[in-house]
C-alpha cells in the first residue's frame, strides 16, 4: 500500500504541475477563496467518485479506504472487459475533474470549476494507472476482475481449452 500511495503521488504531481502552469499562463489567478472553494469541492467529490466507479459495477461492489495515505478505492468481485474497466476507471476523473477544467477553458470567468478540476484531475493518479497496465498489457478479448488494490486479467475459456487437451 504505501509503494502504490507513493507513485500515485508522483504521477498526480506530474498531473497537477501542467494544469497549473496552464490555469496560470491564462493569466487567471483566482481569489484565495476562489481556489480554496474549488479546492474543497474536489476533496468533497471523493466519495461521489467512488460512486461513480461503483455505477459501473453489476454485482457487488465494496468500498475500502486507507485515510492515512489519502486513499479510497472501490473494488467488485465481478469480471469486466478492458473496455468496460477503462471506462469504469476515467469515468469520474472525466466527470469531476476533465469537465469542470473544460467548462473553465471556456469561460475564464469559472475560476472555481478551474480550481476544482485542476485538483481533481490528479486525485485520480491510481485510475490512470489502472487504465495504463489495462491498455498495454491485456489483449483484445481479455477480461479483468479487481482483488484488493490489485486487478488481473484472463483470457475467457483458456482454462477451458487446457482442460479439454489434458483429457
Amino acid at each position: 500500500m504505501g509503494e502504490l500511495a507513493k507513485l500515485t503521488s508522483v504521477i498526480a504531481v506530474v498531473c497537477f504541475v501542467p494544469l497549473f502552469l496552464l490555469y496560470e499562463w491564462l493569466g487567471h489567478v483566482p481569489s484565495l477563496f476562489a481556489a480554496c472553494f474549488g479546492v474543497l469541492l474536489s476533496f468533497a467529490a471523493a466519495l461521489p467518485h467512488e460512486l461513480l466507479h461503483a455505477v459501473c459495477f453489476r454485482e457487488d461492489v465494496y468500498l475500502y479506504h486507507n485515510l492515512k495515505q489519502g486513499m479510497l478505492f472501490v473494488v467488485g468481485p465481478e469480471t469486466m472487459s478492458r473496455g468496460r474497466f477503462i471506462l469504469m476507471s476515467l469515468l469520474p476523473n472525466l466527470v469531476f475533474g476533465a469537465l469542470p477544467f473544460a467548462v473553465f477553458l471556456l469561460n475564464r470567468e469559472m475560476t472555481v470549476l478551474g480550481a476544482m478540476g485542476m485538483t481533481a484531475i490528479p486525485m485520480g493518479a491510481g485510475d490512470y494507472l489502472n487504465v495504463w497496465h489495462a491498455a498495454r498489457q491485456m489483449p483484445r478479448g481479455a477480461r479483468t476482475y479487481l482483488d484488493g488494490f490489485h486487478s488481473w486479467w484472463y483470457m475467457p475459456g483458456e482454462d477451458q481449452d487446457r482442460q479439454k487437451r489434458e483429457q
